[in-house]
């Protein structure tokens, strides 16, 4: 049964790695078209706070922690996993999280001050992992990976606590990812991440008129 099973898999992930068609001379592969297609419907159940977004988050982040993992990009690849792990607590605290004063978790603002030192730790966060990735991987872009790796982190934890500012941080993420991608030929992935873009503007204006909703209820 296992060798049969370890065939299997071998099978399915050489499949997945075959190229589904070819794009300004890189070939597209299976693994990062089904990633594709996941990311964009998670972000649409994002912008709607649907609960599905996460098991698609987490399937869709799987599945590019391989891709970027074969293209040196381990920062990204790294992130890849922890998004899955962070998207199993974003489930949880959707489905069970509270405020401070026990009520459920609503869309709401973060504010200024709020945002002040999660927003300055990320920064000082960028160019340790840069170093890291420089100085202890063969990472061809250690700066440019590390910077999205460390937003996407306050992002993620912004989405989870139903902040409306997680919106911003993802447009900044987004277009920095786009050259990052872009420089690595990865170009169905650069148009995910230029999609995101302003579906994010999208999403933003979505929760400040639910946050606006909520505060008025």
């Amino acid at each position: 049964m296992l060798p049969t099973t370890v065939s299997l898999i071998s099978q399915l992930w050489a499949a997945l790695q075959s190229p589904a068609f070819v794009a300004l001379g890189s070939p597209i592969s299976w693994l990062e078209l089904v990633a594709f297609v996941l990311a964009l419907w998670m972000v649409v159940c994002n912008m709607r706070v649907k609960l599905l977004a996460w098991p698609l988050a987490i399937v869709s982040s799987l599945m590019y922690f391989a891709l970027f993992w074969e293209g040196r990009l381990y920062g990204e690849a790294a992130l890849q996993l922890l998004f899955a792990a962070l998207a199993g607590w974003g489930w949880w605290q959707w489905r069970f999280g509270r405020r401070a004063d026990g009520s459920a978790l609503q869309v709401r603002r973060l504010g200024l001050a709020g945002l002040l030192r999660p927003t300055l730790l990320t920064l000082a966060a960028w160019p340790l992992l840069g170093w890291f990735l420089a100085r202890h991987t063969d990472s061809p872009l250690p700066y440019w990976d590390a910077f999205p790796t460390v937003a996407s982190l306050l992002g993620q934890w912004l989405l989870a606590r139903k902040y409306e500012e997680n919106w911003p941080t993802w447009v900044v993420v987004n277009v920095v990812s786009v050259v990052l991608f872009g420089l690595k030929g990865y170009w169905l992935t650069v148009l995910l991440y230029a999609g995101f873009i302003p579906m994010s503007f999208w999403g933003w204006r979505a929760w400040r008129q639910a946050g606006l909703a909520a505060a008025r209820a």
